[in-house]
């Protein structure tokens, strides 16, 4: 059997989740020092440019709530019960007044009664259910209080049964009568159950007949025992929460009210009989709780009952949304919950949540380590890499006014790799891969060989080409903890990563080493760079750092050393001669000296060395400028949001055919690093 329903999943034309923008702010929190995980829960909090996040749901979640308690008012039955008192009482002044055969003694008396009805509602009704009434029309209006109130105190347990009983009929009455008692049997029957196969049998075999009698009061046609006991429950406690909500005036007439429901009181009985089994049967469900309304807007007992169980579903809303529990995940979101109370749009958008969450799981761009926490995988620091040298070009061309250089290294001798044509490309083409290209392109579409084959634009691939020169590159940057308190953590990881991005992919021939120097100094991959913490000791290890590049050097004796050092401070502990640690602030002689020592081993090795000066001190100025001229290098002092475009200059400077410490000769974007200085 197939079921239809309304479409509610959004736009079906709608482009997939892009995860570009999503990598690129969890991997900006990465860097600041948040694990991946908790940047993943903060892009879902914040959103993006074009998708709302989990705070903007919450937000609306909040709204609607404040919006039902400052709306409406609990007093609705109250004053419909009024109107209609007010009604039969006028009603029957009107025939008072007409009926001339009536006997005086008898009006007088009816009269009396009349005008001397109590003030309370409850106690009036109350008080006419003895009297004979002389006009028809108000003994109806009256008997619609006692059927008014009948449903009212069912629609309270039941939703719908207000408008399924309106014109109810005595045998209609009797059937809710009926249904109560069994259910309450049924009910019962659960309580005593000791769990046994055999006694749960039964109780199904209980339950399948209950709803075969009783089924058409149960629209929402529960599968089970348990799911009928969930439903009634909720509502059951949510009808008591409402009247926990009221005022004592308030409740105290509701009861007295209640006991003419039907003008029967055995309704009232099964019905404290059914909510005592509910109680005992769902102890966990918010029986005690209550809401403050300060609306002008009645509702009646059971559209009041309905308004706490919105607010109940809201704050089970409002749970989900915040992702505050354990292992919560946003798959828990209740979306149909969440269409009734803020519309399909906002299901639109946390089912969007939804799929941007799996596919950062699903993607690869988070792997779970062994103790189960998330790290940004390769993948994801590829893509990452990819975003900040795209930045970083924009940035260079956009001061040069210079286009972008695709090939992979400056001189002509094919790399082997391949790549798509783009506007602007100059080399050579490859025309194998072209025509295979173009080939496959024509056989896909249907055509053949035969008929001929026809170039288009896509087919065409070009030839990539690389260097003949290598180079060894060290990227030596400053992890001490002032970087960390002046801003310029983050700057210097993007940094890091998009020339780790560039060599990988443009300069593949080229060999790249990554020293962080703080107290001391250490070689790092990429990925623990990345997610590096500040740590707040005292210690710029510089001569270490040297220590470590010159050791790099050594490795590759035939290619070009270039150094690189982004640091905000002078060097303020060294390595003493059985490996440990020596500081001191401000700086010694000593420590000067022996990181003097190791830039003048690298000078000798024929480094080209850049300093990337960070901060305004004069001083550190100074001693960097004199650091730089000693090994004939340069130092540059570069604004934290242009330092990747510093460091990534000044590394395709030094790659120019023939440039020296003090020749800048051409890079990757049509200049050399002396554009830098």
């Amino acid at each position: 059997m197939s079921r239809y329903r309304r479409y509610d999943g959004g736009d079906p034309l709608a482009p997939p989740v892009d995860l570009a923008e999503a990598l690129e702010t969890i991997g900006e929190d990465v860097m600041a020092g948040w694990s991946p995980q908790r940047a993943m829960r903060e892009f879902l909090r914040r959103g993006g440019r074009d998708q709302a996040g989990l705070d903007d749901l919450a937000r609306r979640v909040a709204e609607r709530r404040r919006e039902l308690l400052s709306r409406h008012s609990l007093d609705g039955t109250l004053d419909e019960v009024r109107e209609l008192l007010d009604s039969a009482v006028l009603a029957e002044r009107g025939q008072l007044a007409r009926d001339i055969a009536m006997d005086d003694t008898d009006r007088a008396f009816r009269e009396i009664r009349l005008d001397n009805l109590p003030s309370s509602t409850a106690a009036a009704v109350s008080d006419l259910a003895s009297y004979d009434w002389a006009s028809s029309e108000a003994r109806d209006t009256y008997e619609q209080i006692k059927d008014l109130l009948g449903r009212e105190v069912l629609d309270q347990r039941f939703a719908g049964m207000k408008q399924a009983l309106q014109g109810a009929t005595e045998e209609d009455r009797q059937a809710v009568n009926e249904m109560l008692s069994d259910l309450n049997d049924l009910l019962e029957a659960k309580a005593a159950s000791d769990g046994s196969p055999e006694a749960e049998a039964a109780l199904e075999e209980q339950f399948r007949e209950f709803m075969d009698a009783h089924g058409d009061f149960f629209p929402e046609n529960p599968g089970n025992l348990d799911e009928l006991l969930d439903a009634l429950a909720a509502r059951s406690a949510a009808a008591q929460r409402m009247l926990n909500s009221m005022t004592p005036e308030q409740r105290e007439e509701l009861v007295q009210l209640s006991a003419q429901a039907f003008g029967s009181p055995e309704l009232m009985a099964q019905l404290a009989r059914m909510d005592a089994n509910l109680q005992g049967l769902r102890p966990g469900e918010d029986w005690t709780g209550s809401e403050q309304f300060g609306g002008s807007e009645g509702l009646g007992l059971g559209d009041g009952t309905g308004a706490i169980q919105d607010l109940a579903e809201l704050d089970q809303l409002h749970d989900q949304l915040s992702q505050a529990y354990a292992g919560a995940r946003l798959d828990d979101l209740d979306l149909d919950a969440l269409a009734r109370q803020l519309g399909s749009d906002s299901a639109v958008d946390a089912r969007t949540l939804q799929d941007l969450e799996r596919a950062l799981r699903d993607s690869g761009y988070l792997n779970k380590t062994s103790d189960g926490q998330l790290r940004l995988s390769p993948k994801a620091m590829r893509q990452l890499g990819k975003a900040l040298l795209r930045d970083v070009a924009q940035r260079v061309s956009g001061r040069q006014g210079a286009r972008e250089s695709r090939s992979t290294g400056l001189a002509g001798e094919p790399s082997g790799a391949t790549r798509g044509w783009q506007f602007g490309d100059t080399e050579p083409w490859d025309v194998t891969r072209t025509v295979s290209n173009a080939v496959l392109r024509t056989a896909s579409e249907g055509g053949s060989a035969r008929s001929g084959v026809r170039l288009v634009v896509d087919d065409v691939e070009v030839a990539e080409t690389e260097a003949r020169t290598q180079a060894a590159v060290v990227l030596l940057v400053d992890t001490s903890f002032s970087m960390a308190m002046d801003g310029r953590w983050v700057p210097m990881k993007r940094t890091a990563l998009a020339l780790h991005q560039l060599i990988r992919t443009r300069f593949r021939g080229d060999h790249l080493q990554l020293v962080a120097f703080g107290r001391q100094a250490r070689t790092m991959e990429i990925e623990e760079l990345t997610a590096l913490d500040a740590v707040p000791e005292k210690g710029t290890n510089l001569h270490h750092g040297l220590l470590l590049a010159n050791r790099f050097f050594r490795k590759y004796p035939n290619a070009q050393p270039v150094l690189l050092i982004v640091t905000d401070g002078e060097p303020t502990s060294h390595l003493t001669g059985d490996g440990e640690v020596w500081f001191s602030y401000p700086p010694h002689p000593l420590t000067i000296a022996n990181a003097v020592r190791e830039l003048d081993n690298a000078g000798r090795l024929g480094a080209q060395v850049t300093f990337f000066r960070l901060g305004e001190d004069p001083g550190l100025a100074r001693f960097i400028d004199s650091m730089a001229r000693r090994v004939d290098g340069t130092m540059v002092s570069p604004e934290l949001d242009d330092l990747g475009a510093a460091v990534v200059g000044s590394y395709l400077g030094s790659r120019a055919p023939g440039s020296g410490p003090q020749e800048f000769g051409g890079g990757w974007f049509g200049s050399g690093r002396g554009w830098w200085v």
